[in-house]
């Protein structure tokens, strides 16, 4: 028995049968060695998470293509050679009694490159970007369908596209940094047209039966951005392309730092509103995000039918015995991600691997030093 009925019941996903509904949602850590391969940290980390009680880890984005790396420290699925590494994190994460997945991504216009690549040259961060070709848009496609089959191939039970946080994916979505005149630009329909490409050629690559998720950028927070009236056209079109569920969030790079959205992100559920306005228009799970805290308020989000899932990422590396205490009634004993602390942040954006300040001190520098020794 459990106090949270809901949290705690199995859902299928496209045939996968998670134990429970909450997950853990894609988190950068910068704990991957310099070459892109799976580190003993990495290891470690995702091991914890495996064992955490979540039913289902989605492991941290791995970049489809080198120039497509969002930051140093970035997981790679690339080529064959990353596959051993990959193999074991799939058996660390799965070691633990959770299902595992692993997030793909090409960064675009935020890759960490001199010139990046992007939907169109529209300047961000100092630098502008290339504009792709007709011939680098196939290029990438394929580079995601290869990835994801080295994702089957590697053991995980799933796999899930970055189409979040203003990646690529979403970069295409975006009147603000798509402004092409070709078949990929122009109205939502053609903006569509290369993430409907990258899934369809990803389920050519693992077959009809394996999972397929897609973390869905719903809001730009931007005049000029995607929007949620966009998000929500754009939404059944996805959903009818073959996919286990939408991981809904918000905002991306441009918009995270302004005062008015670091002020809402204090806040527990902010980003829930998203996720319940795209589940009014898809016929497929919908997972939520946005420092959930508490159980209780998860098991809502559930009860009132505005999310099937609960996605935790900062509130599950401040606590990776979030899902066990709650289901164990003892959600007064779980170390919340403080509002007011930005540590993980701050030390990926220098490029430094992701600390916790409710860690203990001896863990810290545990974290440091396998870092450095990566």
């Amino acid at each position: 028995m459990t106090a949270y009925p809901r949290l705690f019941s199995p859902l299928t996903l496209a045939g996968l049968r998670l134990p429970n509904r909450v997950t853990m949602a894609p988190l950068f850590l910068g704990y991957a060695r310099p070459s892109g391969e799976v580190s003993p940290l990495i290891l470690k980390h995702y091991r914890e998470m495996g064992a955490s009680g979540a039913g289902l880890v989605v492991a941290e984005n791995a970049a489809v293509a080198p120039e497509g790396l969002g930051s140093p420290f970035t997981l790679r699925v690339d080529d064959d050679r990353f596959l051993p590494g990959l193999s074991q994190l799939a058996l660390a994460i799965k070691a633990g009694g959770a299902l595992a997945s692993l997030q793909l991504n090409h960064a675009g216009r935020f890759a960490w490159r001199d010139e990046p690549l992007a939907p169109s040259a529209v300047p961000v961060g100092g630098k502008t970007p290339r504009a792709l070709s007709v011939q680098d848009i196939a290029r990438i496609v394929q580079a995601f369908a290869q990835a994801a089959a080295r994702v089957k191939k590697a053991g995980f039970d799933a796999v899930e596209l970055h189409g979040g946080t203003g990646y690529l994916l979403a970069q295409f979505l975006s009147p603000r940094s798509n402004r092409r005149d070709d078949t990929h630009g122009g109205g939502l329909e053609a903006r569509l047209r290369f993430p409907l490409e990258v899934i369809a050629a990803a389920r050519a690559a693992v077959g009809p039966d394996f999972p397929i998720g897609y973390r869905y950028l719903a809001d730009e927070w931007l005049p000029d951005g995607f929007s949620l009236a966009e998000a929500r056209q754009a939404a059944p079109a996805l959903a009818r392309a073959g996919l286990a569920y939408l991981s809904v969030m918000g905002g991306t790079y441009e918009s995270f730092f302004l005062p008015q959205r670091q002020e809402q992100e204090k806040h527990q559920g902010y980003m829930t509103g998203l996720a319940a306005a795209i589940k009014q228009v898809v016929d497929i799970p919908v997972i939520t995000a946005g420092r959930i805290q508490e159980p209780a308020f998860a098991e809502d989000l559930i009860a009132q039918g505005q999310a099937d899932l609960i996605g935790l990422a900062r509130v599950l590396l401040a606590d990776p015995q979030w899902p066990i205490k709650a289901q164990q009634g003892r959600a007064e004993q779980i170390n919340p991600c403080l509002p007011a602390c930005t540590l993980c942040t701050k030390s990926v954006m220098k490029g430094r691997a992701a600390l916790c300040s409710q860690w203990s001190e001896q863990k810290r520098q545990e974290v440091q030093k396998a870092a450095a020794q990566a």
